[in-house]
């Protein structure tokens, strides 16, 4: 069995019946999905710790990680079409390169889904574990991890479990209230801009780049800088891959997949930029830099306590959105992998609904662990390095294919396909650069931990491999 394998692409019919996943999707529900993912936890409180390290230039910050995901999207919405199956940049590489890189971005892509997944729970919990207390007296103890002196973090635990439990009922179903959940998101961050534009300054941009370009430590020992600030902000972009591992999921593949993923990310960029600017011009950045609630504070800083308020039950009511959208990929990605062989294929037999309820649960069991017991900053570490290795490895892809099948069937072309590409893969390099160090190194670990496991058991057992 060669660890360089090639993955053929597939058709939905030639997988058999309890390997197949059941059509019910279409280009809103896609849409739908990338934006419950997108629009989250990143507009909510990653402003505050974009703009401690870049100041007002945290706008700029969130054009180059905007550009360069939206380079990424564009090579995703191409190999989407060309291969149509789920496993999003897994799959693509199977195809492509081969076997082992495959691995390695299927296991960056776990990371990112387990840690991104675990993260949104507990931030989550930290807006419900008040509303809990204040309403049925539920100690705070029971509703906090380690860290802040509890035992389990149990809201996190129980919304993990709630939503693999969507995921159980179908795909369809849990994707219809995903859209409409979608929607309270927007209206609340539609009332943050109606209610902050009036107190707009354009002062408090000066001065625009108090912390430099590129990243740099600054006194207090804190690296900073733009390129800093747009290495931490990129978690606030991605999602839109999610639905990239739809793909065996959608009525219309050819034409959903592209609209899906270029439509969720144009629309979210615009709604990062105009949220972004409203809060620096309503307040300086100092007065939110590194808060937990940063839109929630400048609301209430303006005297619009009704509207924080808003804000708050709004992010308890939809944020379950964007646990939803990555613990489907998630689980996708798990199936995907199961199913060639590289993890134990019993995981990947879908119940009579097409639902994938065991591996579900699977990942159910193991981001509720990860969301119960461990800190959110520790989550949050590893995320960034696992999804930067996937965009650049898509982009690497969708160039391999042009130069060696140029008159391939592309539903999707990418426009200026070159420079997209270079763009795509030099951009992820630049921002896993600005990282901070220690994350580096714990990806480095982690990809060891999943190069033993590769070798220790899916080299072996390799669907892919044994057949060639």
């Amino acid at each position: 069995m060669s660890w360089n394998s090639r993955k053929s692409a597939f058709s939905h019919e030639e997988v058999s019946a309890e390997h197949r996943l059941t059509k019910s999707l279409s280009w809103p529900h896609l849409i739908a999905l990338g934006v419950g993912a997108i629009v989250g936890t990143g507009i909510l409180t990653l402003i505050g710790v974009g703009a401690d390290k870049a100041g007002p230039s945290v706008i700029l910050s969130f054009v180059i990680a905007g550009a360069i995901c939206a380079c990424a999207a564009l090579a995703y919405a191409e190999m989407a079409t060309m291969i149509p199956a789920s496993g999003s940049a897994y799959t693509y590489s199977y195809v492509v390169i081969g076997e082992l890189f495959a691995w390695v971005v299927g296991w960056s892509l776990i990371l990112e889904y387990s840690l991104v997944v675990s993260a949104v729970a507990v931030g989550w919990s930290g807006y419900a574990a008040p509303l809990l207390h204040d309403a049925f007296g539920v100690p705070m103890a029971l509703m906090q991890g380690p860290e802040l002196g509890g035992i389990v973090n149990v809201p996190a635990v129980l919304i993990i479990f709630v939503v693999a439990g969507l995921l159980i009922l179908g795909t369809r179903e849990s994707a219809t209230l995903n859209a409409v959940l979608v929607l309270v998101k927007l209206a609340a961050l539609v009332v943050f801009v109606a209610v902050t534009l009036p107190s707009f300054d354009s002062a408090n941009f000066e001065p625009f780049m108090p912390f430099g370009f590129g990243k740099s430590v600054t006194a207090d020992g804190v690296e900073r800088g733009v390129m800093a600030a747009a290495a931490i902000i990129f978690f606030a972009f991605y999602g839109f891959d999610a639905i990239a591992t739809a793909a065996e999921e959608t009525k219309n593949p050819a034409r959903d997949l592209s609209i899906g993923i270029v439509g969720s990310m144009v629309l979210c960029v615009l709604i990062y930029m105009a949220v972004a600017a409203c809060a620096i011009g309503a307040l300086t950045y100092t007065s939110f830099a590194n808060s937990p609630e940063p839109l929630a504070l400048i609301l209430r800083e303006l005297q619009h306590p009704w509207a924080a308020r808003y804000l708050a039950i709004s992010a308890v009511i939809a944020l379950p959105t964007v646990i939803l959208a990555f613990f489907y990929g998630q689980s996708r990605i798990f199936f995907v992998m199961a199913r060639d062989g590289l993890l134990p294929r019993s995981l990947a037999q879908v119940s009579q609904r097409g639902s994938p309820t065991r591996v579900t649960l699977f990942t159910a069991a193991i981001v509720a662990v990860l969301a119960g017991l461990i800190p959110l900053n520790e989550l949050a570490a590893l995320a960034n390095a696992g999804t930067l290795v996937a965009f650049g490895s898509v982009a690497g892809c969708m160039l391999i294919m042009r130069r060696r099948a140029p008159e391939a069937e592309r539903k999707f072309r990418v426009p200026a396909a070159a420079l997209v590409g270079a763009i795509a893969i030099l951009g992820c390099a630049y921002l896993f650069y600005s990282l901070p160090s220690t994350t580096q190194t714990y990806f480095v670990i982690a990809q060891i931990v999943g190069l033993a496991i590769y070798f220790g058991f899916g080299r072996r057992h390799s669907q892919v491999g044994a057949a060639q």
